[in-house]
This record gives C-alpha cells, structure tokens and sequence, in this order.
C-alpha cells in the first residue's frame, strides 16, 4: 500500500511539473525583455505601465496609469499562469485590452516571467 502510494504521489509530481511548462532562465528573460522597452519600462510609466512588482500584482492597479477598462476591471493577479497567458495572447485572454505583442514560444514566456518575477522586484 506504501509502495502504491509513493507511485501515485511521484506521477502526480510529474503530471503537476509537466503541466507548468518550462523552467525560466531570468538571464534569458532579461535579455529578452529588451524587447518589452518599446512600451515598458521597470521604472516609468510609458506607452504601457512600469513593471516593477508586476509578478503579484493585479492587473491595472497602478494608480497612475490609465488603463483600459478590461484590464481593470479583469481580476487578474499576474501569477506564472496568468503572464502565460498574458503573453500568449493578451486580445484573447482579456478582449479589448490595449496591448498587442505577444512571446511565440512556451520557452520565451517562460524566462520573460522569470525575469519579472526574480529581477524586476
């Protein structure tokens, strides 16, 4: 029964562990993040808000930003999970959101947010 029950604790492990996609590489991600400064910046509001303290935040919560209607009124607190999908598609997953860039690759998503999350604190 112990056995069993150690098989059934490591599949689920792993199932979890697939299910969350890659792991992020923050080096990676800051380099690719270059990309972001069009619009972003860690520090200052421009075309798009600051990102500093982005990764547990909710979405449109600055108060000195204005942001689109969707946004705020989303629900959104920017998590692995919601920055994936964020990323992915930021018109799909809120409509009528101002941003358009999307990161093709689970890989890119995955070291932007790592990026977010340990260096841009």
């Amino acid at each position: 029964m112990i056995r069993f029950s150690i098989v059934v604790l490591a599949a689920s492990l792993a199932a979890g562990a697939a299910a969350a996609g890659p792991a992020g590489d923050p080096a990676r991600g800051e380099e690719l993040y270059q990309a972001c400064t069009d619009c972003h910046s860690l520090d200052k509001n421009d075309v798009g808000p600051r990102h500093r303290g982005v990764y547990g935040r909710k979405a449109g919560s600055l108060p000195d930003y204005p942001y689109s209607d969707a946004l705020k009124s989303s629900n959104i607190v920017w998590n692995e999970e919601t920055l994936d999908k964020w990323l992915t598609d930021p018109q799909a997953f809120v409509p009528g959101v101002k941003m358009f860039f999307h990161l093709d690759t689970a890989q890119d998503r995955a070291d932007v947010i790592a990026y977010l999350r340990e260096r841009a604190k």
